[in-house]
């Protein structure tokens, strides 16, 4: 079964203040992170939808075999950002949606979702009471994913489609970089 993955990292950060595309943890930007670990997976294309931060993540993502979508509608929500990439994948069995912004997301974390992929079902990720990405759809679902807009993301179809969604507890999804606190927490916590 062919996966391939979608990496939402178009938004603008305003309430962070600055690209969380580009905060470092580790010595490494938290876009090539997840961008590497999605590569590292097997999945494939690894498509990276790109938006109000073009050229540094551009820089951040060189050397790394993934493709590159610039979604001109960025602003409009994250809707837009899913269905550029899943529309962007070509013909593939099922979409992995990932964002740059749970550093708590590693390759091992990927690698038990996939695993736990079996093909006619949705899989998404259970976290602080809530279920969300990291994700996979299988390729029944793109044409809904695809006519996604504004701030509407997967979530809403993870809702509607709750009897085709399987839950993989996923703890360390939790780990959020949305304000200043939140990543001053996560550096807060990192192990010296």
């Amino acid at each position: 079964m062919r996966i391939g993955a979608v990496i939402l990292a178009a938004g603008g950060s305003s309430r962070l203040g600055q690209p969380k595309q580009l905060l470092v943890l580790d010595g490494e930007p938290l876009l090539r992170r997840i961008a590497r670990s999605a590569v590292e997976t097997g999945a494939s294309p690894v498509v990276v939808v790109l938006g109000a931060v073009l050229d540094p993540c551009r820089n951040a993502l060189e050397g790394l075999d993934v493709r590159m979508v610039e979604n001109p509608r960025w602003q409009d929500g994250m809707g837009t950002s899913v269905a550029a990439g899943v529309a962007a994948l070509g013909k593939v069995d099922a979409a992995m949606l990932l964002v740059c912004d749970q550093p708590g997301i590693t390759l091992a974390a990927l690698r038990r979702l996939i695993a736990a992929f079996t093909g006619p079902h949705v899989i998404a990720a259970r976290y602080a009471g809530t279920i969300g990405t990291p994700a996979i759809f299988p390729s029944t679902h793109f044409s809904a994913l695809c006519e996604l807009s504004g701030d509407t993301g997967a979530r809403r179809l993870l809702r509607q489609n709750g009897g085709d969604v399987i839950v993989l507890d996923l703890p360390e999804a939790e780990l959020d970089v949305d304000t200043e606190g939140d990543w001053a927490k996560i550096r807060r916590n990192r192990p010296d």
